[in-house]
């Protein structure tokens, strides 16, 4: 049979090609002139780095150009699954499977996007291992992209679980300096947060695995298209569906297993708070969505209270909590929890307006809450601390950083005519199908979100310039603005014109609410 251009492998090419990145930076180290100890020399070392910066950018780029291609392939107004590849890789039934639809091409995109943007945020501020570092973002790249296309249950496992391992480093090896006393042993704050954020997601996949290995059993396929239309009984889909959930729960994170997310986003740097923020923390809402309402619709009803009493928790507690933060960046991953509640409220009202309003939240939480971040990390590049009592007057030194600062502070809050208005609304829309008193608590939450975040801008940008260390404090460079400016274009983009991304969400949406309430059916509910 005579293969067509979309019968190609594009997908496989598309989550395998940053290792390209990771080969020219190994090659570059080998080729490297080394000292009596194996070292690379230190006139040569400089010019390494500066090889594995340029080397990480372009592949980046290049990949997610590629991205737009594979993209082009994509028949948006169709659902279901395209692009699929499938050879066998473990045994006969567990295959190596790939495929996206409506609901993970956006996030493919996402990721390719923010993978370019998060080289550039780290161009100056590592300094150390800087080789180290851009391989570990090229293969959480790959990781990642691997999530949201797998179709194999085990292949899922394996790209989810491997993107903790590249974070992991991140966190614990170019994180911030400082010390924490844990248990009495004294140990730096940046490993205290790497192996909290890796015990926490590990131990809830563990569950995850367990489930897996017995769903194979009893449906003889770990093909997630087939296990979505396996009638599994009623009792069996509650067990497998809190298993899922102890996973996916800490990924989105959600109230109360979210403790790790404000310590691994305050010692992260920069890259790492973005890339946890725009992407990492989107894999939970994706498995929600891609196994907990088409794999068990009944248990996803029967629990749906407990989602909705979860998520108004998270959204009103951790505002409060965001509230009394003097780090900027912790305020901001406070933020994140209580955004990712109107992820998980939307989703499981299981209506068309909630699911599609979760799915644009998370899409358009990646260019906000990212360039949030991005926005912390120019003054802290500059005065190497995040607490808001240190800043103060920007504005009179930083016109363009207090503009661009001001925008994604709105968008955060959902302004309407930014990205952050259009998800919050519809999700809110679905809730208010459901049960007026969520909609009601969750826009409650809205106004909190304002009081957080018009606080912060207000104590940083506004009032005095009197600190003597701001007195000279640059305005964001050509590159900063670069990063910023194409994120806003984006989210100012989507929030005028949110049509075409929702164009492409909405046949696949369209399945799975068949798919559900199919479900549903074929359960007598």
């Amino acid at each position: 049979m005579t293969q067509t251009f979309a019968d190609q492998p594009w997908l496989t090419m598309l989550t395998f090609a940053p290792l390209i990145g990771v080969i020219a930076i190994v090659i570059s180290r080998m080729i490297a002139r080394k000292d009596d100890d194996g070292a690379i020399v230190a006139e040569e070392q400089a010019q390494v780095d500066n090889a594995a910066r340029i080397a990480a950018l372009v592949v980046t780029s290049i990949v997610f150009l590629f991205s737009l291609g594979v993209y082009a392939l994509y028949d948006s107004s169709v659902g279901g699954y395209q692009l699929v590849e499938e050879v066998a890789w473990l045994g006969e039934d567990i295959k190596y499977k790939m495929g996206v639809d409506g609901i993970s091409i956006l996030f493919v995109l996402l990721t390719t996007f923010i993978m370019p943007i998060c080289v550039l945020a780290s161009w100056r501020s590592i300094t150390h291992r800087v080789s180290d570092y851009m391989i570990a973002f090229l293969i959480m790249e790959t990781l990642v992209i691997g999530v949201f296309c797998a179709l194999d249950l085990f292949l899922f496992y394996f790209f989810f679980e491997g993107s903790l391992i590249p974070m992991f480093l991140i966190i614990g090896v170019w994180g911030s300096t400082g010390t924490k006393e844990f248990a009495g042993v004294v140990m730096p704050s940046r490993i205290y947060a790497a192996v909290k954020f890796f015990l926490y997601t590990l131990l809830g996949s563990l569950l995850l695995l367990i489930a897996m290995a017995w769903m194979y059993a009893e449906a003889g396929t770990t093909d997630i298209p087939e296990l979505q239309a396996y009638p599994f009984a009623a009792e069996a889909q509650t067990w497998l569906w809190l298993a899922f959930f102890a996973s996916f729960a800490v990924k989105m994170p959600m109230w109360p297993v979210h403790t790790w997310l404000p310590d691994a986003h305050v010692q992260a740097p920069t890259a790492g708070s973005v890339i946890l923020a725009a992407i990492l923390l989107k894999m939970g809402g994706y498995g929600f969505l891609r196994f907990s309402l088409p794999m068990f619709p009944a248990a996803s009803l029967d629990f749906a209270p407990l989602v909705y009493a979860l998520s108004i928790v998270a959204i009103i507690y951790t505002s409060l909590v965001a509230l009394a933060q003097e780090d900027m960046k912790k305020l901001i991953a406070y933020s994140s929890v209580a955004h990712m509640g109107f992820v998980t409220m939307g989703i499981f009202t299981a209506t068309e307006q909630g699911i599609e309003g979760a799915l644009f939240q998370m899409v358009s939480h990646g260019f906000i809450s990212g360039a949030l971040f991005l926005c912390v990390g120019v003054v802290y590049d500059r005065m190497h601390t995040r607490e808001i009592a240190a800043y103060g007057g920007l504005v009179h030194r930083m016109p363009l950083y207090a503009f661009l600062f001001l925008f994604f502070t709105m968008g955060n809050v959902g302004l309407p005519g930014t990205s952050g208005f259009v998800g919050e609304i519809l999700t809110m829309t679905g809730a208010f199908k459901v049960n007026s008193w969520i909609a009601f608590f969750a826009a409650f939450g809205v106004i909190l979100s304002a009081a957080y975040a018009l606080r912060l801008y207000r104590q940083v940008v506004y009032g005095a310039l009197t600190k003597d260390a701001l007195m000279a404090i640059p305005d964001v460079d050509a590159r900063e603005l670069g990063m910023l400016g194409v994120l806003l274009a984006f989210a100012l983009y989507l929030g005028f014109n949110p049509g075409p991304a929702l164009a492409v969400f909405s046949p696949s949406v369209d399945i799975l609410m068949e798919t559900y309430n199919a479900g549903l059916a074929a359960g007598g509910r």
